[in-house]
C-alpha cells in the first residue's frame, strides 16, 4: 500500500530536508566540541609549562641567594653554585618562553569550525548559481 507519490511528496521532501539539516547540525556540534577540547588541552599544556617554568625560576632565585651568601666564603664552592644558578635561571627562561609560545594560537579558537562553515557557505552559494530560473 506504499504509494510512490506519497514517498516523493511534499512531506517526504520536508522530512528529508529536516533530516539533512539535523545531520549537518550534529556534525557542526561535534566539530565544535572537538575544537573546545583541543583548546582546553592547549591551555592546560601552556599553563603546565608556565608552572614548571615558575618552579625552576624559583629554584634559581634560591640558588642565587645562596650564591650571594657564599660569595664571601673561601673555597671552590662558588663556581659550582654559580653554574647551577645560571643553569636553573636559563632553564626557567627557556620554559617560560615555551609556555608563552604554546599559549599563542596563530589560527584562533574554533578554526576548524569556521573553515567548515565557510565551505558550507561557498557550497550553498555555488548551488544557488546553478539553480534554473
Amino acid at each position: 500500500m506504499s504509494d510512490p507519490v506519497s514517498a516523493t511528496g511534499l512531506f517526504a521532501s520536508l522530512r528529508r530536508l529536516l533530516g539533512t539539516v539535523l545531520e549537518v547540525a550534529q556534525v557542526r556540534l561535534e566539530l565544535f566540541s572537538t575544537d573546545v577540547e583541543l583548546e582546553k588541552r592547549r591551555l592546560f599544556d601552556g599553563l603546565l609549562w608556565a608552572v614548571i617554568a615558575l618552579l625552576v625560576l624559583g629554584v634559581g632565585l634560591v640558588l642565587l641567594c645562596g650564591f650571594i651568601i657564599l660569595l664571601f666564603w673561601d673555597g671552590y664552592r662558588l663556581p659550582a653554585l654559580g653554574l647551577m644558578t645560571l643553569l636553573f635561571l636559563a632553564g626557567g627562561c627557556l620554559l617560560l618562553r615555551e609556555a608563552r609560545q604554546r599559549l599563542r594560537s596563530p589560527n584562533g579558537m574554533f578554526n576548524a569550525s569556521v573553515t567548515e562553515l565557510a565551505r558550507d557557505r561557498s557550497g550553498l552559494q555555488a548551488s544557488k548559481q546553478h539553480e534554473p530560473r
